[in-house]
């Protein structure tokens, strides 16, 4: 008797499912990414410059998880992207930061200097 009862609850829950499925998604524009997963692409990490090398154009920064590029938190020199970031930044600062690796080289694309 067990058995017929769940033989009958999995055909019915199979045979119910594409109808459901059918609707859930209907109407959605799946052209375009959502907003968690843009603000994910785009998500800034805080950070503490350690270093600033204006010669070589590198940073060493104190920095959180860089998720998107899958590194935990630690202290690294990056690449900085243009001359002017390494500019504006010092020993000691907060900043916010993004960094990708573009053509092989972890590299800062985005800074933001914290107040």
């Amino acid at each position: 008797m067990n058995k017929l009862l769940v033989a009958s609850v999995a055909l019915a829950a199979i045979v119910a499912a594409p109808a459901f499925a059918s609707d859930d998604m209907a109407g959605m524009d799946m052209s375009k990414p959502s907003a968690s997963k843009m603000s994910s692409n785009t998500a800034l990490t805080d950070a503490e410059v350690r270093k600033v090398d204006a010669a070589t154009g590198m940073v060493t920064l104190k920095h959180g998880a860089l998720a998107n590029v899958g590194m935990p938190p630690m202290t690294m020199a990056f690449k900085a992207k243009d001359a002017a970031m390494v500019k504006q930044v010092k020993e000691g600062d907060k900043v916010k930061v993004r960094v990708e690796n573009v053509d092989g080289t972890l590299t800062i694309v985005k800074l933001e200097k914290q107040s």
